[in-house]
């Protein structure tokens, strides 16, 4: 038989072969106009409703979504979970007034503090559901990676003499209100002339948890211009004060696989200026290498690999003095750390600015904000694509991200 007329028969007889699509393996939980949705392949599916929805975070296996219901005003800031295999929203206790909260690294578990005490979940029908006391007097806390203790900060307070030392606990979860329990970490002592802080929070662990990044918060109108970066052993055996930033947790990351810390330093609460990304390297005796090019400001940043940056990078602004604070037009650039070759890999409109760069598996994506909005788009890039496209259209901020089904970051 002649291959035209093979071919033919075949396209006749079987016209509609389905073509298999290799399906994006990310899951995004993300907020739109203050409601919880997630984009799971092509499919996007509204959570919420009638509700004002903040914070969101998965568990550790990507079953559970935490979640903060507000109101507009910042009177309200309940607690709440979505349970993607009952798909079904619910509150773990009656009212938890919180706006702290983690999972566990190991377990769906959830630590939350309310007023000054710490709370950990207990577990019903496999849902995290009620709650067991752990610690009073907490100011701000973290779990360790392996999900049995916690790291926790108590306030410093003024007396007399001057701003008691800020205290540092490690104590297991299953502390019950037990004193006994606590072990000292470490004492910060503080001193307003050089580093002076009220509370420390906002805790990270390195890859291998041998250290812990966290920053200071001073009284309120002097932190908005400046912020002490620290690190400590898991030990508490050594102390390092980095610099000062802002209170962004978002600006400083640990590298993916080496005792590398990198943010974004510089005091002044406006981003026209002295916005600088710097790594420290812990293991070179604190060694720190500045990345930002003169006449710039990077006002974010993400690790793509240990040799590589991205930054949200924009020119400078020294000529404003007064008046309505200008918007400062970042796009994504990538650092070469080998050879500190700065490339930019994004390139938005006049009216456009990119925001918030994740790295999740082989996926870059980061939000497109309009500037007249303040809203905007999701867009994705593969490590092996050159064209990036849009993903997730019109969102409140960045979404929190699995692949395949777990967190990566």
């Amino acid at each position: 038989m002649p291959k035209k007329v093979l071919l033919f028969i075949l396209l006749f007889f079987f016209p509609f072969i389905p073509v298999t699509k290799a399906e994006l393996p990310l899951t995004a939980a993300f907020v739109r106009d203050h409601q919880l949705w997630i984009k799971e392949g092509d499919q996007e599916i509204q959570l919420t409703k009638d509700q004002y929805v903040s914070s969101p975070k998965w568990s550790f296996d990507g079953r559970f979504i935490a979640y903060i219901d507000g109101d507009e005003q910042g009177e309200k800031s309940n607690l709440w979970i979505y349970d993607t295999k009952r798909q079904e929203n619910y509150e773990p206790y009656s009212s938890i007034d919180t706006s702290s909260f983690s999972w566990s690294p190991v377990a769906n578990e959830l630590a939350y503090t309310s007023g000054w005490v710490l709370n950990v979940t207990k577990t019903k029908d496999g849902k995290p559901y009620g709650f067991e006391n752990v610690a009073l007097g907490v100011s701000s806390f973290e779990w360790y990676p392996n999900g049995k203790d916690l790291i926790v900060s108590a306030t410093s307070n003024r007396i007399p003499t001057g701003w008691e030392p800020i205290k540092l606990f490690r104590i297991p979860k299953d502390m019950n209100l037990n004193e006994n329990k606590a072990k000292l970490l470490y004492s910060i002592p503080i001193d307003e002339n050089d580093l002076f802080a009220v509370t420390v929070g906002d805790f990270k662990w390195s890859y291998d948890g041998k250290w812990v990044s966290f920053l200071g918060t001073p009284t309120p109108s002097w932190a908005m211009d400046s912020n002490p970066l620290c690190v400590l052993s898991s030990d508490g055996k050594v102390f390092k004060d980095l610099g000062r930033m802002l209170g962004y947790r978002d600006w400083f990351k640990w590298a993916p696989q080496a005792d590398q810390l990198a943010y974004i330093s510089g005091e002044g609460r406006f981003f026209v200026e002295n916005k600088i990304m710097k790594i420290a390297d812990l293991e070179v005796s604190t060694k720190q290498v500045e990345y930002t090019p003169k006449g710039y400001v990077d006002l974010d940043l993400e690790w793509v690999s240990p040799s590589k940056v991205i930054v949200a990078r924009s020119l400078e602004n020294k000529s404003w003095k007064e008046g309505p604070v200008p918007t400062m037009h970042t796009s994504l650039y990538e650092i070469d750390l080998g050879s500190s070759t700065q490339t930019p890999i994004t390139f938005p409109k006049e009216n456009e600015l990119d925001v918030d760069p994740q790295v999740t598996g082989p996926y870059l994506t980061w939000v497109r904000k309009q500037v007249e909005t303040n809203k905007g788009d999701v867009w994705i890039k593969q490590d092996k694509q050159q064209e990036a496209t849009i993903w997730i259209e019109d969102v409140d901020v960045a979404p929190v991200l699995l692949y395949k089904g777990k967190i990566t970051n």
